[in-house]
């Protein structure tokens, strides 16, 4: 489990979890680099060691890196720890559309025009490089508190031209914005996309779903086979032109569909239009339940799997299976004989396409263990296993792992990389850790330098001090780091002072000694000129001038002079008095 202030790859640390999914989890982060919070996403530790999940989490990042839009989260980092898989994405500070809808039911047509507006923009870029998000849903796109829209979590996206293998059998999706042909086990198209945009849409007006059900089966079946309410007959006030919008995305013969998300983004801008909110309503070119010019194949639905997802029933994901050969129409028996053997030719050749080439030429090979083995035999297990060795290597300290002994590589120990890969091993410089201790009341510059010099990173930042609270300017008043916690180098600590300004007295009202005046210079860090008039119509000791008036803000490492009177003892400059340069400048000899 990844914990509070735990770093990833040595730079992403870790401020608190904001997410969990079936997949990944996601944690708010600070760049230490590039001084900036970022959302870094983990594999789960129990799927890192299942290849197929490996995949499809690599896949997500490579399919997210290459977009850029203003309305898509971006990519910024990619990479795994030690086994663990991450994804470094910009953090987005605002609500998922779920959210929204909990809290105002529906939305008003303007404000779902321009976010759908906005979702459909975002992803035709997607859609321009044939990658399909395959799960568009409220609890993926967010909403920024001035309105701009972002797409997040292309958790089970496929770039359409990457070489894969699919299951053909199973299809994976939120089910209340399943697609018909995703449903049926036919795969998924960029038109799979603008379904789910379509019922989406009439979520966001409506407030509720079209397709609703006991069950998750039940609601797929829906999908597949009855139509799609008629919004303007719940909401008579929306215009004929957004209604045609949702009809045309939800269609379920996709030929009845937008092309891409591009399209759909072009009718969107203009449909609010005057001379377009009383345009007829949509009429389906081609049949509702007619695909490729044949009938959808009855489909009874015997398996779902449940899978869970963040967010309450809405938010379930689905498998559905087709039914065995046994279960179909006797008339539908060839039809399936055909498939089988076609199922099998393609499984065939990818085997000869992926995994014989793999086998005969050997490229990829396991990044072995050399946690505890010295430089020098690291260096020799790694080179004699085939890959390179990097000529700058990483330091860490360590209570575990002996000084100068190998700690982790870069890729991790188990990991396969192809002949020749280049790793870097983290080496240990033993164990310096630091036990913090409670610095409350002490000079928070003292703490400071002392915890630097141990590498540690100490951050201050001012506290407001509270009526009735006691506090000094400059000294601690809490911490983030509890004491006794074991701190490294390059871990972070925050100390808290109070934000106080301090202005200047009047050292002139004839209650201040030198002596006092120092004192306060000392405890502000100000450095204190004290000259001595002999000429003056005051007493002697007597304070007559201060170069920072009373009410001027003190601030550390300024100078303030003050002038004293000194009885005349005959000489003309007396030890300590005013020079004739300053007689001079201050007039006062």
């Amino acid at each position: 489990m990844i914990m509070k202030g735990q770093k990833i790859n040595d730079r992403y640390q870790i401020i608190k979890s904001i997410g969990e999914g079936g997949m990944a989890n996601v944690y708010l982060a600070y760049d230490t680099i590039l001084d900036r919070d970022v959302a870094v996403k983990v594999l789960r530790g129990d799927l890192a060691d299942d290849e197929k999940f490996v995949r499809r989490f690599q896949r997500e990042a490579l399919s997210a890196s290459s977009l850029s839009h203003p309305n898509i989260v971006e990519v910024y980092d990619v990479g795994d720890d030690n086994g663990q898989y991450f994804i470094v994405m910009e953090y987005i500070d605002g609500k998922t559309l779920k959210e929204l809808l909990k809290k105002r039911g529906k939305l008003t047509v303007s404000e779902v025009v321009d976010i759908m507006s906005q979702i459909a923009d975002g992803l035709s870029v997607a859609h321009d490089s044939y990658i399909i998000h395959r799960d568009i849903k409220p609890q993926n796109i967010m909403i920024l508190e001035n309105g701009l829209v972002k797409i997040t979590d292309f958790g089970i996206a496929m770039a359409m031209n990457a070489t894969q293998l699919t299951q053909t059998n199973s299809v994976m999706g939120s089910v209340h914005y399943l697609p018909p042909e995703q449903a049926s086990g036919k795969g998924s198209t960029l038109k799979s996309d603008i379904y789910s945009m379509g019922i989406l849409m009439y979520e966001l007006l409506s407030g509720t779903l079209p397709y609703r059900g006991d069950n998750a089966v039940e609601i797929a079946l829906k999908h597949l086979k009855e139509p799609l309410p008629s919004i303007r007959e719940e909401l008579p006030e929306i215009p004929q032109s957004v209604e045609n919008i949702i009809l045309k995305a939800a269609a379920k013969n996709p030929k009845n569909r937008y092309s891409d998300a591009r399209e759909m983004y072009e009718d969107l801008v203009t449909c609010l239009e005057e001379s377009r909110l009383n345009e007829p309503k949509l009429e389906y070119k081609y049949p509702e339940l007619d695909t490729d010019g044949k009938k959808f194949t009855k489909q009874v639905e015997k398996a779902v799997e449940m899978e869970d997802d963040e967010e309450e029933d809405s938010g379930k994901k689905v498998k559905v299976k087709q039914v065995d050969e046994e279960e179909i129409q006797k008339e539908n028996k060839l039809l399936i004989i055909l498939a089988s053997i076609f199922t099998g030719l393609v499984i065939l050749v990818a085997a000869v396409f992926l995994f014989i080439p793999s086998l005969i030429n050997g490229k990829d090979k396991i990044i072995p263990d050399v946690t505890n083995m010295t430089v020098k035999q690291a260096i020799k297990k790694i080179q004699d296993e085939g890959f390179e060795v990097a000529d700058t290597q990483k330091e860490e300290s360590s209570s575990e792992i002996k000084k100068d002994h190998v700690i982790k590589t870069n890729p991790a120990a188990g990991s396969k990389r192809a002949s020749g890969t280049t790793v870097t091993l983290t080496i240990s410089t033993g164990d310096s850790t630091v036990t913090i201790e409670n610095y409350a009341g002490k000079n928070y510059q003292e703490i400071k330098g002392m915890l630097e010099v141990y590498g540690i990173n100490v951050l201050i930042e001012r506290k407001e001090v509270k009526e009735g609270e006691e506090a000094k300017d400059g000294v601690v008043m809490s911490q983030d780091v509890e004491a006794g916690t074991k701190l490294r180098a390059n871990d972070s600590i925050t100390l808290y002072i109070p934000d106080i300004v301090v202005k200047y007295p009047d050292f002139k009202d004839g209650s201040y000694t030198v002596e006092q005046v120092q004192a306060f210079c000392d405890e502000h860090n100000v450095t204190l000129k004290v000259t001595y008039d002999t000429n003056s119509d005051y007493n002697p000791g007597t304070i007559f001038y201060q170069s920072r008036e009373k009410g001027f803000t003190v601030t550390e490492g300024t100078t303030l002079t003050i002038k004293v009177a000194k009885a005349n003892d005959g000489s003309v400059t007396p030890e300590g008095g005013n020079t004739e340069e300053e007689c001079s400048e201050t007039n006062l000899c």
